[in-house]
């Protein structure tokens, strides 16, 4: 009796989750600022348009479908229906669509879903797809408008309005709009991504959004770069009990910071070294050197040492998937609270960690 109870509680579970979608926005602070900008983006172009055509401040023109892109521009900047093409195109379409087919077609409620269906034709032809759009060609077709100067005035002039001013709210509220994908520089400076950064690749994921069947709000490259951190976040939580001490090379060659250049590059060349931590007369690690710091000018090891990336025995070795697989780091430094010198973990001892936790 209970297993059938559990099956009923988890079938209306998911019933009830799909009319009930995650929160827009991923936290409070990021909805009250899409809440600020819509305010300011609707007045803006309300009182603009009211000014620029002579209705005066208390008269501002507006189309009702605007409050719907504005949801769209400040709530959701990175969604593809959001962007300026789309916001733009897609209600200057839909306009034209709309007053064609109220002129050609005399019944209203026939126009109305004419308008409609052919305004989504029209803007997925010219990829503008825009859903305040249909409101725009149904607005067209009630309103009776068989003048074409309704796309301009006061359509096409609210949009791009509203546009321009969500562009400027979202570059002063720090976001990325019109919206490109973050892409993580290579620290070689090539065009590779990172090791970590080429699975899946842009063919899978487009490929999978194609065999999902369903239509989905996300651009490929955003979902690619969320797949990405799901998996690293995924492979730290796996590796989560494994410990930078249990990995960790505890018999360091190293050098004291007030030796000579010389001496160091002899150490790294006889031992076939990629690294040696730099510690002052205390034992404490003052930075590294590899063969690269070698390039530079300087008579003693501290004229030439590099910062070290320092970790503790105790830290997951999680912590390291994402410094030492990004191409800017080859190996961490254990130290103690004092900072002395306890082990060390190169990218080596990384993977063969990793693959024996298979």
């Amino acid at each position: 009796m209970s297993d059938e109870k559990n099956d009923v509680r988890l079938i209306w579970s998911r019933y009830y989750s799909a009319f009930v979608p995650a929160p827009a926005g991923p936290g409070f602070f990021d909805r009250l600022k899409a809440a600020s900008g819509a305010i300011g983006g609707i007045a803006i172009t309300g009182l603009l348009c009211g000014l620029m055509l002579g209705n005066g401040i208390a008269h501002p023109l507006l189309v009702a479908p605007m409050g719907a892109s504005a949801v769209l521009l400040y709530a959701v900047p990175a969604s593809p229906l959001a962007q300026p093409w789309s916001v733009f195109g897609g209600n200057v379409v839909s306009a034209l669509v709309g007053i064609t087919v109220c002129r050609l077609i005399p019944d209203p409620t026939i126009a109305a879903a004419l308008a409609v269906g052919c305004a989504i034709g029209a803007m997925s032809l010219l990829r503008c797809l825009h859903p305040p759009g249909g409101a725009v060609a149904l607005s067209a077709v009630l309103g009776a408008t068989h003048s074409y100067m309704f796309a301009l005035v006061p359509v096409a002039v609210n949009t791009a309005l509203l546009v321009t001013v969500a562009i400027i709210f979202h570059r002063l509220a720090g976001h990325s709009y019109p919206h490109v994908a973050p892409k993580q520089a290579s620290a070689h400076g090539t065009s590779d991504p990172t090791p970590i950064l080429r699975t899946p690749s842009k063919q899978d994921v487009e490929e999978a959004l194609n065999a999902y069947g369903d239509a989905l709000d996300v651009d490929a490259a955003d979902l690619q770069a969320v797949l990405r951190d799901a998996e690293m976040r995924a492979a730290e939580r796996t590796h989560g009990t494994l410990t930078c001490g249990d990995i960790m090379s505890r018999d360091v060659i190293s050098v004291k910071e007030n030796r000579p250049v010389a001496e160091a590059r002899k150490l790294l060349h006889e031992r076939r070294l990629l690294s040696l931590p730099v510690l002052d007369n205390a034992g404490r690690v003052q930075g590294l050197v590899t063969p690269l710091d070698l390039a530079r000018d300087g008579e003693d090891v501290c004229d030439i040492a590099s910062p070290a990336y320092v970790v503790h025995a105790d830290t997951p070795v999680a912590a390291l998937l994402r410094p030492l697989t990004g191409g800017g780091r080859r190996e961490a430094v254990v130290v103690d609270d004092d900072r002395m010198l306890r082990g060390l973990i190169t990218q080596t001892d990384l993977l063969s960690a990793l693959a024996c936790q298979v």
